[in-house]
C-alpha cells in the first residue's frame, strides 16, 4: 500500500518549480511521475521519497498534515532546494486547501467572512456533476455590503496576468499542461489571492486540478468539468483584467457572518457531503415560516467515514440538544442568530436554541416548494446562477421506471416531461443508489420527491429526500417517527416502506427518448471547444485543416438549425487557431495567445447561454416538443 502524500500550499510548490533552471523544468514531468510511489511513512509524520542513492527529499507537515512554508520540504542533494528532486516530490503530492473557517463565528460587530475553500460550504455539494463536493475553493463567496470599491492597481495588475498565464495554459491544452504550466497558474492565483481576487483564485486552482486529473486519467475525470473551469477562470480574469467589471466579483476572502436576530427554523433533509479533498460531514437544510432557506453544516477532515457519522452526530448550534436526524425532522428557536449570505447559520458564542416540534412537508413552509411547477423553480435558478448551487426543488412525480443509469419519472401535472433522477451522490457506501434502485422497481409508485436539480443536464434531478404524495393510494408507507421523509443519503428504504400490490399501470419507454442538449447540433461546438483544452491551440487547428471545410458540412447544420451565432464563433475560433503569422525570417510574429483566448472565451460563453436554453425548455416541455433537429 503506498504512502499518501501529503497535501502541499500551491504557493510553496508555485516557488519550487520557479526555482528550477531552464533544463531542469523539461525533466520535471518525467520525475514527477510515479515517483509518490516510494514514499514513506515515518514514526513521526513525516514522508520521505529517495531519488537514487544520493537524493533522500523529506516533507514535514505542519500541525493542520499540510505543506506550508518551504522549509517544510528538504532534499539531501547538493543542489537543495533548487532542485528537480524537491520541486517532483511537492509536485506528486495534493494541492492544498485553505484552512476550514472555525466551528464559532466572531460576533456580528466583528464579523468577517469565511474562506472559499471553506469546504463545509452546503453549495460546494451541489456543484459537482456527480454529487460530490468540489474542492472548497468552488464555494467562493461573491456577496458584499455596503457599495463596492473599485480595482486597484495591484488588482489590475494580478488580474491581467492571471489572463495571460491562463490563456497560455489554454493554448497548450492537457497536453502540454504540465507542472510547469501548472505551476505558472499556481503562482499567478497566489498572487491574485494577495490582491484580494478570491474568486480568481479559486478558480484557477479548479484548472489546475482539472489538469492533473485529466493528464492523471482519474476515475470520474470529465473534459467537460475542466472545459467549464478554464471558461470561469478566463472570464474572471477578463473581466477583472479590463477594470470595468463589478468588483463585487474579486470575491471575499471569509463569508461575512450578520446578525440574524431571533429564528425559529425546521428542518427538511439532511445530505451527506463527501469531498474529493478528504473532508466529510453532512448539512442540514432548513426552512423559517416565511420560506427563506438556510443550512447548518458540520463539515471537517474525515472522508467517507465522517459522512457516514455526521448524519447523526449532535448539531453544534447554541447549545442544541438535537442531532442532525433530529433537527432534519425537527426545529430550533434561534436567539442571536449569525447568518452568512448564503444562508448558513453560525455557531457564536452569543447564540443560544431550543428545539421545536417539527412539520410534515404538507404543512407551511415546507408545502410551497411543492406548490408549483418545476419548470417555473428551474427558469427561475437559470435566471441566477449564483443562487442556484444550493438551491432545492420539490415535485410529485410518478415512477416510470430505470432506464440505463436513470431513474425515469414524471412529473404529476399535465404534458410534463419525463425526468430524469440521479443519485445526489453515486458512492457505493452512501445509500444514494441503492435507495433509487428500489424505487425503480416499483413502477406507478407516487413519491414527493425533494432535491437539487442538475443544470448541467436536460431535465435531471438529484434527490436529496422523498415523501409520500398527500392522499394518493399507490405512495410510501413511512413510519411516524420518520415524519413523513425518509432521507436517501442516511435512511434506507424497505420493502414495508412501499405499497403492497400492483400500481397503476405506466408505459414503460424502451428508451428514454431524444435529449435537446445531446441530440442538438451544438455538440460540434462543444467538441471544437473540447479538442481546444485536450490537445491545445495546435489541435484545434488541426481540425480546422481537416476534409469538412468550415463554411460547409461541419458548421452547415448549425447554420440550418438557426444557431448561426455558434456556428460563426466556432468558425472564428478555428480560424484564430490557425493564424500563425510569420515574419521574414520565420520567427513568430504574435506569439501572443490573447486572441486565440478570447476566440475561444466567445464561443465557450455562447455555448453555455444556448445550453441553458434547452435545459430550461426541457424541464418546461415532453422531449417532442423541444426541437433538436439539424445534427
Amino acid at each position: 500500500m503506498s504512502t499518501e502524500l501529503p497535501p502541499v500550499a500551491p504557493e510553496v510548490l508555485a516557488e519550487a518549480v520557479e526555482n528550477l533552471t531552464a533544463r531542469l523544468r523539461k525533466k520535471l514531468d518525467a520525475a514527477t511521475e510515479g515517483c509518490a510511489a516510494g514514499a514513506v511513512l515515518d514514526a513521526d509524520g513525516t514522508v520521505t521519497l529517495r531519488f537514487g542513492e544520493d537524493a533522500l527529499v523529506t516533507l514535514r507537515p505542519g500541525p493542520a498534515g499540510t505543506i506550508t512554508t518551504a522549509d517544510q520540504a528538504t532534499c539531501s542533494c547538493l543542489l537543495a532546494p533548487r532542485c528537480l528532486h524537491r520541486a517532483a516530490a511537492l509536485g506528486a503530492a495534493p494541492l492544498a486547501d485553505s484552512p476550514p473557517e472555525p466551528a464559532a463565528e466572531p460576533e456580528p460587530a466583528r464579523a468577517t467572512a469565511t474562506g472559499p475553500d471553506d469546504p463545509a460550504d452546503p453549495s460546494a455539494a451541489a456543484a459537482a456533476p456527480t454529487g460530490s463536493t468540489e474542492t472548497a475553493e468552488s464555494a467562493a463567496s461573491v456577496g458584499t455590503t455596503g457599495p463596492a470599491p473599485a480595482l486597484t492597481a495591484a488588482q489590475l495588475r494580478a488580474a491581467g496576468a492571471l489572463w495571460h498565464v491562463a490563456a497560455e495554459a489554454l493554448s497548450a491544452g492537457v497536453t502540454a499542461g504540465g507542472a510547469v504550466v501548472q505551476a505558472e497558474l499556481l503562482r499567478a492565483a497566489h498572487t491574485a489571492r494577495l490582491a484580494g481576487l478570491v474568486r480568481a483564485e479559486a478558480a484557477a486552482l479548479r484548472v489546475v486540478r482539472g489538469l492533473r486529473a485529466a493528464r492523471e486519467h482519474r476515475a470520474g475525470q470529465r473534459l467537460g468539468d475542466l472545459t467549464g473551469a478554464f471558461r470561469e477562470l478566463l472570464h474572471l480574469a477578463g473581466l477583472l483584467a479590463s477594470g470595468a467589471a463589478d468588483p463585487a466579483l474579486t470575491g471575499t476572502a471569509r463569508r461575512a457572518y450578520a446578525s440574524g436576530g431571533s429564528l425559529q427554523v425546521y428542518g427538511l433533509c439532511r445530505e451527506p457531503v463527501l469531498s474529493a479533498t478528504g473532508y466529510g460531514g453532512v448539512v442540514t437544510h432548513l426552512l423559517v415560516p416565511d420560506g427563506t432557506p438556510y443550512s447548518v453544516s458540520d463539515v471537517r477532515p474525515g472522508g467517507l467515514a465522517r459522512a457516514r457519522g455526521a448524519g447523526s452526530a449532535s448539531v453544534a448550534l447554541g447549545g442544541a440538544t438535537l442531532d442532525h436526524a433530529g433537527l432534519a425532522r425537527g426545529g430550533l428557536r434561534i436567539v442571536g442568530a449569525t447568518v452568512s449570505p448564503d444562508g448558513r447559520l453560525g455557531a457564536g458564542r452569543g447564540v443560544r436554541a431550543t428545539p421545536l416540534p417539527g412539520l410534515a412537508w404538507t404543512e407551511q413552509p415546507a408545502s410551497r416548494l411543492f406548490a408549483r411547477p418545476a419548470a417555473d423553480a428551474v427558469a427561475e435558478l437559470l435566471a441566477d446562477p449564483e443562487g442556484a448551487e444550493s438551491a432545492l426543488l420539490g415535485c410529485d412525480v410518478t415512477v416510470v421506471g430505470a432506464v440505463g443509469e436513470h431513474l425515469l419519472v414524471r412529473e404529476s401535472r399535465p404534458d410534463a416531461p419525463l425526468l430524469r433522477l440521479l443519485p445526489a451522490h453515486p458512492h457505493p457506501e452512501l445509500a444514494h443508489t441503492e435507495n433509487l434502485r428500489r424505487i425503480a422497481s416499483y413502477p406507478g409508485l407516487q413519491l414527493r420527491v425533494l432535491g437539487r436539480p442538475d443544470l448541467d443536464r436536460t431535465a435531471t434531478l438529484r434527490p436529496l429526500a422523498v415523501g409520500p404524495v398527500p392522499g394518493a393510494e399507490h405512495t410510501l408507507r413511512l413510519p411516524e417517527e420518520l415524519l413523513g421523509r425518509a432521507d436517501l443519503g442516511y435512511d434506507r428504504l424497505q420493502g414495508a416502506h412501499f405499497p403492497q400490490g400492483t400500481g397503476a399501470p405506466v408505459p414503460v419507454p424502451a428508451a428514454e427518448g431524444p435529449d435537446p442538449l445531446a441530440d442538438s447540433p451544438l455538440w460540434r461546438v462543444r467538441r471544437l471547444l473540447e479538442t481546444g483544452v485536450a490537445g491545445g491551440r495546435r489541435a484545434v487547428a488541426e481540425a480546422a485543416r481537416g476534409t469538412e471545410s468550415l463554411a460547409g458540412a461541419s458548421y452547415g447544420p448549425l447554420r440550418r438549425a438557426g444557431l448561426t451565432a455558434a456556428a460563426d464563433l466556432a468558425a472564428a475560433l478555428a480560424a484564430e487557431a490557425d493564424r500563425r503569422p510569420r515574419d521574414v525570417f520565420g520567427r513568430l510574429a504574435d506569439p501572443s495567445p490573447d486572441g486565440y483566448a478570447w476566440a475561444w472565451l466567445a464561443a465557450a460563453t455562447h455555448l453555455a447561454a444556448a445550453e441553458r436554453c434547452l435545459i430550461a425548455a426541457s424541464w418546461a416541455a415532453s422531449p417532442s416538443a423541444v426541437p433538436v433537429s439539424g445534427r
